[in-house]
């Protein structure tokens, strides 16, 4: 098979990552589908078709990290683009519905256990996935990573009181996307003269096991805006921070 793009989506077995991965794979792009559980993967991949191939990672266990990247380099010998979608609102499965969130997860009460173990996903674990995939993204002539961040991680609009979910600010799961801010600016700093293209992106409030399946929009208008720059070329912006349809989001 021509391998003529080739991307790694983490989280790409379900939610906004699937949908990435099944428009991406439709364009002709070889997609890695990044997925914690072996199985749920390739059940994913299988659904997608035969540009998918499912790849075991699990974002926060290094030795999985590893054993992902140097698959990619002795299957594929390079890395065009790296999606870092992977993300968890929660550490554990719960019914907690939006309107009551802040009375578990307030900064006065969230327990820091529960705060760790959303970073090690949301923050540490793109860190990681970065550091192991920079050489095979070093090795194409046409790099890009795409972090998938928030709207809700925005120290401007949560500064401002008029902001409409400044209250749902926490820790926790806002807290982690602010984190990746810095995570993904930090890139753009590293990356400013050496031809890899860094972008940031906001997806919509989607449908997905995130939220409990309270989003309100579909995964296919969720997922638009991480397609539309992860589609980027060449010659296409980097170092940018966008919601659909690439409006800017303030830092």
């Amino acid at each position: 098979m021509d391998h003529k793009r080739i991307a790694l989506i983490t989280g790409a077995n379900q939610g906004v990552g699937f949908q990435v991965a099944k428009e991406l794979a439709a364009d002709g792009v070889t997609v890695l589908v990044g997925a914690r559980d072996r199985t749920k993967g390739e059940v994913a991949a299988a659904e997608i078709g035969e540009r998918a191939v499912p790849l075991q990672l699990d974002v926060t266990d290094a030795a999985s990290i590893a054993i992902a990247a140097e698959r990619v380099r002795s299957e594929f010998g390079r890395l065009d683009l790296l999606v870092n979608n992977a993300a968890i609102s929660r550490s554990t499965r719960n019914n907690i519905a939006l309107e009551d969130y802040m009375a578990h997860y307030a900064a006065s009460n969230v327990s820091l256990d529960e705060v760790r173990a959303v970073w090690e996903t949301n923050v540490f674990g793109p860190l990681a996935v970065y550091q192991a995939m920079l050489p095979l993204l070093r090795l194409s002539a046409d790099a890009r990573i795409v972090n998938v961040g928030s709207g809700a991680g925005s120290l401007t609009l949560n500064a401002d009181p008029a902001f409409p979910h400044r209250k749902m600010y926490s820790p926790a799961y806002a807290g982690s996307k602010t984190a990746m801010s810095i995570i993904a600016l930090s890139m753009m700093v590293e990356h400013e003269n050496d031809g890899i293209k860094i972008n940031l992106v906001s997806p919509g409030f989607t449908n997905t096991a995130l939220n409990n399946h309270q989003g309100i929009e579909t995964l296919e208008d969720g997922a638009r805006e991480v397609v539309r720059v992860a589609r980027y070329g060449p010659n296409d912006p980097t170092n940018t921070f966008t919601r659909w349809d690439g409006q800017p989001i303030p830092w």
